[in-house]
C-alpha cells in the first residue's frame, strides 16, 4: 500500500532575489508608508472620538456618565467574550484537527483529488487558521454585545413575589433569568455547531477520515474520532439544555385563541420535551463511549432515536391528544388555562382592580337632567387641540420664527383660585420659518437659539368672536401663569444644534421682538452660572464638534468662546431615552410650568415578554390612532410585542438648560427594581417630587390605550364566555378623520362617572362591538382618573384608577360614528352647516366627546370656521350636542344643551352668557418676515383674552337671521312636499331662495369668514 504525506510541499523554483535588509536582517519600511499609516490612524481615532467623546461629554454633562459607561462596558465584555468564546472554539478546532493530522494517510483515488486543495490551502494555512475565527468571533460578539440589557437584567434578577401557576416558581424566573439562560445556550449551540463544521472540514482535507476506501481500512483516525466525538456530546448536552427551558417557555408562547400553555401543552408537549431532554443526554453519552471505544453504530443508532422521539413524541402525540381530547371537549377542556391567562392578563398590564359598573343610559332627554352633573358639564372642553393650533399660529405666534405644534396639550390650571382645564404651547423657536435669505451658519447657530413664553386658553369657553380665550400669552409673556423663566432652549421643534454664551457685554442670541424700539431684545445664555451643554471653547473640543456636525464654522467662528456651551440632542423624547435606554417612552410629551421653570413631562414605561400567561400585545398596533396619523409631534409607541407593561417613570426636562429628571414613579414593579440596581444613581424618589410638578402629572395616553384594548377582549372573566369570543369589543373609528379608518383617540376631560363623588381629570374612551358587521352601538364607557392631586411626594389615592360602565346587549345609544352620521343627516343641521361653508368658508368639525351625565351618553362636538384659502385659522361658530336622538345645534354649548334638554338642562356650561360674533378672518397673525440678524420687523402682540371679532355685530345678526328663515323655509318646504301641496312647496323654494342669498350677502360683508 502506498502512503503519501498529506502536507507534503512540491519543489520550488529559484527563489527572486530580495531586496536589501537592515542590520538586523529585516526589510526596513519605507517612511512614507509609515507616514501613511500613522496619520490614517490619527484620522480614524479622531472621527472616533467626534462621535465617542462627544457622547461622554454630554452624558457627564447631564449627570449620568454611569448609564453611558455601564452600557459600554457591559456591551464590551460581551463583545469580547462572545469574539473569545466563538473564536477561540473555532480556532481550537481548526488547530487541533491540523496537528492530529495523519503523517501518513492512505493513497487513494479520494485522498488524491484533495491534493489540490491542500496545496492551494497551505500558503493560506496560517491566514486562514487565524482569520476564519477572528472574522467569526467579530460577528458573535456583536451577537453577543445586543443582549446587553438581557444579561444585566439576570445578573440583577428582582423576586417579583407572584408565581407561575404551572410549576409554581417566582416570575422573576421567566422575566429576568429565562431569557439570559435561552441567549446563553443559543450562543453556545452555534460556537459547536461552527467549531464541529471546522473540525469536520480539516479532518476531511487532511486525511483524518474517509468517505470511501476499501473494506477493513480504517476510516478514520483516533484523534479524529475522539475530537469529533467530544463536539458532539457537547452539542447534545446543549440540545438537551434548551428542550428543558423549553419546558418552561411553553407557558409564555402566543397560541391561536390565547397565550400560554394550553391542555395540550400541559399534557403533550411539556412531557414530551422532558422525555427529549432525557433522549439527547443518553445520546451524548454514546458519544463518549464512542470516544472511548471506537465504535460510531451506537450514537447513530441514537441520533436516529432522537429524530424519531422528536418527530413521534413531540409531534404527532400532541397532535393526536389535541385532535381526538382536546377538540371535541375544547372549551371545558381549555377552560383552566383560559382563567389562567385572562388572571395573568389583567395582572401584567394593571387591569386586576378596574371598577365594573353596568349602565343602563337613558336615551330620552328629560329637562333639567344635567342638574347632577353641574360641575362635568360646566367643564366641558370645546376647544379641540388638534384643531386649535392654527388659531394659536395666527394670534399668538408673533414672528414666523416662532412655533407652535400641529397638536396642542390639555392640561389643568388654578387660574383665580379656580382649577380650569386649559389648552397650552410652547412657542419654540423654528428656523423654517426664517426667510431663506436669512438663513446662515451665524444666525442658525448663535441668533435663533430659543423660543420663548407659553400660551395658554381655557378649554370650556370662548370670546364673542369664536378665538381661543387666552390667559396666559403675548411676548413678554402676560397673564395669570406668575412669573417663570420663558426662554425654551429645549423642546420638540429646537434646532439640532446651537452654541450658546458670550464675553460679558456681547449678547447675540435673540430673545423676541421690541415693538417700542422696532428692534429686538437680545440675551445671552449664562454659561457662568448655569450648565446646559456641554463646554466648546477649547481647540480639541471645538475639533471634534466639528467633525461631528460636519461644520467647520465651529472650529473657526470667532463666536464660539470660552464661554460657549453647545446644546443638542434637545428633544426631549431624545433626551430621556439616551438616559434611561430600558424604558419605551409615551408618545406624548407635554409642557408645564413648574416651579418658575417650563418643564417637559415624559412618561416611560417598563416593559416584557416573558410573562406566563399573559396576552402578547402590540404596542404600536393598540397606540396607532387618528392623532398619530397626522400629527408630526405624536407617535404611536414602536412596534414592539409585550405582555408586561408598567408606567414606572416620570420624567421632566427643563426647557432651560435641559436637566432630565427620572422619578421612580412605581417603585413595585420588578423590571425597575432590576434596572434600578444596574443604574443605582439615576433615579429619584416620588418623594422628590413637589407639589406643583404633581398637580401635572396625568395619567399616559399610550398605557391607557393599550389597556382600553386589552379590555375589549379582557372585560370578559368567564372562561366559557371569553372562548366562545360573543362579547368582544372595539374602539370605534374616529368619525372626524375621513377616511382614515383609524380609532379615535382617548381624550382628556374634567368629568364625574356615575361611581364618584365629584369631577376628576380624566382620560376616557368608549367602545363598540367588534366584527364587521356589528352595530355602530355603544357597549361600553371608559375612563381613568388621570390626576395625580397637588401633594409634594405623594401621588392621590385615586390616580389611575379605571372605571368601565358596561351597557345592556340590547343598548340603542348610538356609537361615535353612529351620532356622526346623525348629525350629518339631521336637515337642519346639514342645512346650516351647508350655510355657513357657502362661498369663501370651510367648516371643521372637532373631536367628537363622550360624557356619562344625566343618566345616559351626551355627545359634545365643536365646529369652527375658516377661511377656505389664505390666512387659515378656524374659530369656533357652533357647537353640536345630542342625547339619545335629541341633537342641539347652537352658537353656544349652553344653547345646544337647552336645546335638547327641553330648554332647560338645569346647569350652566362654561360658555354660558356668549354671544358670538364672527371676526374678520383676514391675516391677524402680524408680520412674519424678520430680518435675520437679531432684529425683527414689530407687529402687534395680542392681548391674553383679546376679541378680535369688534364690530361685526350688525352683519352677524343679518346673518342669523337670514340662517333661520332658511331653515324655516326647508322645513315647510318639506313639510308641503310631503302633502303633496305643490304650491306651497314652491312657495317655501322662493322663501329658502331670498334667504340665502341674504344670508352670501351678509357672509359677503363679513369677508367670507362663513361666520
Amino acid at each position: 500500500m502506498t502512503f503519501a504525506n498529506p502536507s507534503a510541499r512540491q519543489p520550488r523554483g529559484p527563489r527572486p532575489p530580495r531586496p536589501p535588509r537592515g542590520a538586523a536582517g529585516r526589510r526596513r519600511p519605507s517612511p512614507i508608508a509609515i507616514t501613511v499609516v500613522v496619520l490614517a490612524l490619527v484620522v480614524v481615532a479622531v472621527l472616533l472620538l467626534a462621535q465617542f467623546w462627544t457622547e461622554v461629554l454630554w452624558f457627564d454633562q447631564l449627570g449620568y456618565s454611569q448609564v453611558l459607561w455601564t452600557q459600554w462596558l457591559t456591551r464590551g465584555a460581551l463583545f469580547v467574550a462572545g469574539l473569545l468564546v466563538m473564536g477561540g472554539a473555532v480556532f481550537a478546532s481548526l488547530a487541533i484537527g491540523y496537528r492530529t493530522r495523519p503523517v501518513y494517510a492512505p493513497s487513494n483515488q479520494e485522498q488524491a483529488s484533495l491534493d489540490a486543495y491542500r496545496e492551494a490551502v497551505e500558503p493560506l494555512r496560517r491566514v486562514v487558521l487565524v482569520a476564519g475565527p477572528a472574522v467569526l468571533g467579530l460577528f458573535a460578539g456583536i451577537a453577543a454585545s445586543q443582549q446587553w440589557s438581557s444579561i444585566q437584567l439576570w445578573m440583577h434578577s428582582t423576586e417579583v413575589g407572584q408565581t407561575d401557576p404551572q410549576w409554581h416558581m417566582d416570575l422573576s424566573f421567566y422575566m429576568f433569568q429565562l431569557p439570559g439562560m435561552r441567549f446563553v445556550i443559543s450562543f453556545l449551540m452555534a460556537v459547536t455547531v461552527l467549531s464541529g463544521i471546522a473540525a469536520v472540514a480539516t479532518h476531511y482535507l487532511y486525511g483524518g477520515f474517509r468517505v470511501g476506501g476499501s473494506a477493513g481500512t480504517p476510516r478514520m483516525t483516533k484523534a479524529a474520532r475522539v475530537h469529533l466525538s467530544v463536539i458532539a456530546t457537547v452539542l447534545m448536552v446543549l440540545i438537551a439544555a434548551n428542550y428543558f427551558l423549553d419546558r418552561y417557555s411553553i407557558l409564555t408562547r402566543e397560541g391561536d385563541r390565547f397565550e400560554g400553555a394550553s391542555y395540550t401543552d400541559v399534557h403533550a408537549v411539556i412531557p414530551s420535551k422532558s422525555i427529549l431532554a432525557v433522549v439527547a443526554l443518553l445520546v451524548a453519552v454514546m458519544f463518549v463511549v464512542t470516544a472511548v471505544r471506537g465504535s460510531w453504530r451506537i450514537p447513530a443508532i441514537g441520533v436516529g432515536v432522537m429524530v424519531l422521539c422528536a418527530v413521534a413524541i413531540g409531534g404527532v402525540y400532541p397532535a393526536v391528544v389535541q385532535r381526538f381530547q382536546v377538540n371535541p371537549n375544547q372549551q371545558d377542556a381549555e377552560a383552566p388555562y383560559i382563567q389562567r391567562n385572562i388572571d395573568a392578563t389583567l395582572s401584567a398590564y394593571g387591569l386586576e382592580d378596574v371598577e365594573t359598573t353596568d349602565y343602563n343610559a337613558s336615551v330620552t332627554a328629560e329637562p333639567g337632567a344635567l342638574r347632577e352633573d353641574a360641575e362635568t358639564t360646566a367643564s366641558i372642553r370645546l376647544l379641540d387641540p388638534q384643531v386649535v393650533s392654527d388659531s394659536f399660529r395666527q394670534l399668538e405666534q408673533i414672528r414666523g420664527f416662532y412655533s407652535f405644534p400641529d397638536t396642542l396639550s390639555v392640561d389643568r390650571y388654578d387660574v383665580a383660585d379656580e382649577s380650569r382645564d386649559t389648552v397650552i404651547a410652547v412657542r419654540e423657536v423654528d428656523l423654517d420659518g426664517l426667510d431663506a435669505q436669512r438663513r446662515n451658519w451665524t444666525n442658525d447657530t448663535t441668533v435663533y437659539t430659543h423660543g420663548f413664553g407659553v400660551v395658554a386658553a381655557y378649554g370650556n369657553t370662548t370670546t364673542s368672536s369664536g378665538a381661543p380665550e387666552f390667559w396666559e400669552g403675548g411676548i413678554p409673556s402676560s397673564g395669570e401663569m406668575g412669573e417663570y423663566e420663558p426662554r425654551i432652549y429645549f423642546g420638540q421643534s429646537s434646532p439640532d444644534y446651537s452654541i450658546v454664551g458670550a464675553p460679558e457685554g456681547s449678547e447675540w442670541e435673540l430673545d423676541y421682538p421690541d415693538d417700542e424700539s422696532g428692534g429686538a431684545i437680545n440675551t445671552s445664555f449664562p454659561t457662568s452660572e448655569v450648565s446646559a451643554g456641554p463646554e466648546i471653547g477649547t481647540f480639541w473640543n471645538k475639533l471634534l464638534y466639528s467633525i461631528k456636525f460636519g461644520s467647520e464654522q465651529i472650529l473657526f467662528s470667532e463666536r464660539v468662546t470660552a464661554e460657549s456651551q453647545i446644546l443638542y440632542d434637545r428633544d426631549p423624547v431624545d433626551r430621556v431615552q439616551k438616559v434611561a435606554p430600558y424604558l419605551t417612552l409615551d408618545g406624548r410629551v407635554y409642557p408645564a410650568v413648574v416651579d418658575g421653570r417650563v418643564k417637559w413631562i415624559v412618561d416611560g414605561y417598563t416593559t416584557s415578554n416573558q410573562y406566563p400567561y399573559a396576552a402578547a400585545q402590540s404596542l404600536e398596533d393598540a397606540t396607532v390612532d387618528s392623532l398619530t396619523e397626522t400629527s408630526t409631534t405624536i407617535a404611536a409607541l414602536q412596534p414592539e410585542k409585550v405582555n408586561y407593561i408598567r408606567n414606572s417613570v416620570k420624567a421632566t426636562v427643563d426647557a432651560y438648560d435641559g436637566t432630565v429628571t427620572l422619578y421612580a414613579w412605581d417603585a413595585t414593579d420588578p423590571v425597575l427594581q432590576s434596572w434600578s440596581k444596574v443604574f443605582d444613581t439615576s433615579l429619584q424618589p416620588v418623594s422628590e417630587i413637589s407639589s406643583e410638578l404633581m398637580s401635572h402629572i396625568r395619567y399616559p395616553e399610550d398605557l391607557f390605550k393599550v389597556q382600553r384594548t386589552l379590555l375589549g377582549t379582557y372585560h370578559v372573566t368567564d372562561p366559557g364566555q371569553f372562548f366562545s369570543g360573543n362579547d368582544a369589543w372595539r374602539t370605534p373609528n374616529d368619525p372626524t378623520a375621513a377616511g382614515q379608518n383609524v380609532a379615535q383617540p382617548p381624550y382628556y376631560l374634567t368629568l364625574e362617572m356615575p361611581t364618584q363623588d365629584a369631577a376628576t381629570f380624566s382620560l376616557m374612551s368608549t367602545y363598540v362591538p367588534a366584527g364587521g358587521n356589528a352595530r355602530d352601538v355603544l357597549t361600553g364607557y371608559i375612563a381613568v382618573d388621570a390626576e395625580a392631586g397637588n401633594a409634594a411626594g405623594e401621588p392621590a389615592d385615586g390616580y389611575g384608577k379605571i372605571r368601565l360602565l358596561e351597557l345592556p346587549r340590547d343598548s340603542t345609544v348610538p356609537g361615535p360614528n353612529q351620532m356622526n352620521n346623525n348629525f350629518t343627516s339631521n336637515p337642519d343641521v346639514s342645512n346650516e352647516l351647508n350655510i355657513l361653508a357657502r362661498g369663501d368658508s370651510e367648516v371643521i368639525r372637532g373631536n367628537l366627546l363622550t360624557l356619562p351625565v344625566g343618566g345616559g351618553l351626551l355627545y359634545v362636538q365643536p365646529v369652527y370656521v375658516q377661511a377656505a384659502t389664505g390666512t387659515q385659522f378656524p374659530l369656533l361658530q357652533r357647537v353640536l350636542v345630542a342625547f339619545g336622538d335629541q341633537i342641539g345645534f347652537a352658537s353656544t354649548l349652553d344653547e345646544a344643551l337647552d336645546q335638547v334638554f327641553g330648554g332647560d338642562d338645569g346647569t350652566s356650561a362654561g360658555d354660558a352668557g356668549n354671544e358670538i360674533t364672527p371676526p374678520d378672518t383676514g391675516d391677524t397673525g402680524g408680520d412674519t418676515g424678520d430680518t435675520g440678524d437679531g432684529t425683527a420687523t414689530p407687529a402687534p402682540t395680542p392681548a391674553p383674552t383679546g376679541d378680535t371679532g369688534a364690530g361685526a355685530t350688525d352683519a352677524q345678526t343679518r346673518l342669523t337671521q337670514a340662517i333661520d328663515r332658511a331653515t324655516q323655509a326647508y322645513q315647510d318646504g318639506q313639510a308641503a312636499l310631503a302633502d303633496g301641496d305643490f304650491a306651497a312647496y314652491g312657495e317655501a323654494q322662493a322663501r329658502l331662495q331670498e334667504a340665502l342669498e341674504d344670508a352670501a350677502a351678509a357672509d359677503a360683508e363679513l369677508g367670507g369668514s362663513g361666520g
